[in-house]
């Protein structure tokens, strides 16, 4: 029998520890403990689980710059230290984040290959941070950007879909893609906090004008805004782009209980908003892979990644719900000027 989907992990996830240089961090391993464990008390929910193999120098170097990729290395080699105020590294961290990278490209390559329609790389350190040059807000390679060029200039995609739903703007991964119209990059995340970008104005430059999307929230915010956001404007805009692959950059940090984010959504808001995207697919052929980003409440995050690959493959049902007079009328307004929206 086939599986439901396909889920991609490795050991270094754990190994990689920020708490090593600054003891409070909230990226610890204990998240992919929690992951683990509520996978399995789901059995996987039918998903196979595959390791995850390491990038290699090629893959890194289509979206980073030599002197990023060697400073990360050498950095690790003299035993790793602090890059911002919010990105460490240790001796470990450079593997973990090799297999990070590598297991989004596995995990595309395997979806391109019609291995299976949905994967899931559930592996740390998350990436949509990191742009061409840079490391920051715990991100050190830019993972689902890694996984894009892979599909566009190694496996015949034409086009690719990047929906980030992390309460964080992916700063990284739309600085890597605002110039191109072969990539469409949305985002929702809460305006007002780190790392500062995202605004509603920002469309991508040059050839890639709007082909990026940015829909910010304010704090406090709760699934209801959310979903309207994606249904009445990310997905039109999307279906009118019709992308040959759905990558979603999947943090859980807008969930209530978050103690970094300021949002307010329900482990709920994460399956139905998974339901949406899995059916948008559907009607376009796409297969959809997602990677971990954010999510610093263990708890929440086990619950919040269950419930969303059981709604990628198949559980639940999408439901409408009405568009947000305000916000989502306002970034419609805006959206419009590029793409067909009817609200």
């Amino acid at each position: 029998m086939a599986p439901t989907g396909l889920y991609f992990r490795d050991p270094t996830s754990l190994e990689h520890d920020p708490r090593e240089q600054l003891a409070e961090h909230p990226d610890s391993p204990e998240r992919i403990v929690a992951i683990d464990g509520a996978m399995d008390a789901h059995d996987w929910l039918g998903f196979e689980v595959r390791p995850a193999g390491a990038a290699d120098e090629d893959a890194l170097l289509r979206v980073h710059s030599p002197r990023h990729i060697e400073y990360l290395r050498e950095l690790v080699a003299l035993g790793g230290g602090r890059i911002d105020d919010d990105t460490f590294v240790g001796e470990a961290s450079w593997r973990a984040a090799l297999h990070a990278a590598g297991g989004a490209c596995d995990m595309v390559r395997a979806l391109l290959a019609g291995e299976s329609a949905i994967g899931f790389g559930g592996l740390r350190p998350a990436g949509h941070h990191a742009d061409r040059d840079h490391a920051m807000g715990f991100c050190l390679l830019n993972n689902v950007a890694i996984a894009t060029e892979l599909a566009t200039r190694e496996l015949g995609v034409e086009r690719v879909l990047i929906l980030d739903w992390d309460v964080h703007h992916g700063n990284g991964t739309a600085e890597i893609f605002r110039r191109r119209d072969d990539v469409l990059f949305v985002s929702i995340h809460q305006s007002g906090i780190y790392p500062g970008t995202g605004a509603l104005s920002d469309s991508g430059s040059g050839a890639g004008a709007g082909y990026t999307i940015n829909l910010p929230v304010h704090p406090g915010s709760d699934g209801e805004l959310w979903l309207s956001l994606l249904e009445y404007v990310a997905l039109p805009a999307a279906r009118e782009f019709a992308p040959g692959l759905v990558l979603i950059s999947a943090g859980f940090d807008a969930h209530r209980l978050d103690p970094i984010g300021g949002c307010r959504l329900e482990t709920a808001d994460f399956a139905q908003m998974a339901c949406q995207v899995r059916d948008f697919a559907d009607e376009l052929g796409a297969p959809v892979g997602a990677v971990l980003e954010g999510g610093y409440s263990p708890a929440a995050l086990g619950e919040c990644v269950v419930a969303t690959l059981a709604a990628l493959a198949g559980e639940g049902t999408a439901e409408s719900i009405a568009p947000d007079p305000v916000f989502t009328a306002r970034a419609a307004a805006h959206v419009g000027h590029h793409w067909t929206l009817e609200l």
